[in-house]
């Protein structure tokens, strides 16, 4: 297995946030980040730190934040060793950009992106590392048009890496970004990989590039042709519902918010994928027939959205 170029990986992710925050403040037009340095105090068992970089109340999105950390610890966090136990008590590197949009129009649906790398190291053992990331939609109205570019986009980042890689890193993020306790998918999905190293260094580096990459790609065009998209309190009150289950999965199962929280991490940082409004309403249901219930009932429904040809 090759020799990991954490400096490379480094170079690439400061790089990706910033064509991103470029991108996004461009899509906006009247927006701008805030960027937020940040360092962790250091311990013997910590160290670190990143660049913040948040829009608040811009044209078009409410919040948008997009993270790049890189992070040291003497000691591997429970929710990174969960699956892999022979890693505990190893010394470890994490770096990433890890972003979530959320829009003013409930008609522009919510995005999230991370990609992030992982090195785990022990003296007198070989080091162990390995990429991790992915890209998923969260709309409140479904759009067929925006479904179907969102997963044709995700296919384009997966064909130069095989032909079985998209159907493989799709299903995950069908089955990752979903609720137990509500029985259903948070959105409708897009990649999720992790403990990427088989394909050694080189070409798994690569391949979490192309998935960083897409992103812009995948989610603007569907922001340019939502956002002017007349809407009124209903619709407002019915995003603001939805995105409560945004909040239940990062803070219930999200891997990287709870690595983030365990291992010591910022929590300004880790905490800005949250909804800046959100509600909660008992035990309430859609009108049956209306926009709210076809959510529901035909897009928070896994299946095959791709039209783009294998």
């Amino acid at each position: 297995m090759t020799t990991p170029d954490k400096n490379a990986v480094k170079r690439y992710l400061l790089s990706l946030q910033e064509q991103i925050c470029s991108g996004l403040e461009d899509e906006d037009g009247e927006g701008r980040f805030i960027r937020d340095a940040w360092q962790r105090d250091e311990t013997d068992q910590l160290g670190g730190g990143g660049i913040s970089r948040v829009l608040r109340d811009g044209a078009v999105f409410e919040q948008a934040g997009v993270n790049f950390s890189h992070v040291t610890g003497s000691k591997m966090p429970p929710s990174a060793t969960a699956h892999r136990p022979e890693l505990a008590g190893r010394a470890f590197e994490a770096m990433g950009v890890s972003l979530v949009i959320h829009p003013h129009n409930p008609y522009v649906p919510t995005s999230h992106a991370n990609v992030r790398f992982f090195i785990a190291e022990k003296e007198g053992s070989d080091p162990v590392w390995w990429f991790g990331g992915g890209f998923d939609l969260t709309p409140y109205y479904g759009n067929e048009q925006d479904c179907r570019h969102w997963h044709d986009i995700s296919k384009t980042a997966c064909l130069p890496f095989g032909e079985k890689v998209h159907p493989k890193f799709k299903q995950w993020c069908d089955d990752y970004f979903y609720l137990k306790h509500r029985e259903e998918p948070r959105g409708i999905g897009g990649l999720f990989f992790d403990d990427l190293n088989e394909w050694g260094f080189e070409k798994s580096f690569d391949f979490m590039r192309s998935v960083g990459d897409h992103y812009l790609e995948a989610y603007l065009p569907i922001v340019s042709r939502r956002k002017t998209v007349a809407y009124g309190a209903r619709e407002r009150e019915f995003q603001l519902y939805r995105r409560g289950r945004y909040v239940e999965f990062n803070l219930v199962y999200d891997r990287g918010t709870l690595f983030g929280l365990q291992s010591g991490g910022r929590t300004e940082s880790i905490l800005m994928s949250m909804p800046p409004l959100v509600s909660w309403r008992y035990d309430w249901h859609p009108e049956p027939g209306s926009a709210e219930a076809e959510l529901y009932e035909k897009y928070l429904k896994p299946r095959e959205w791709a039209t783009t040809p294998d």
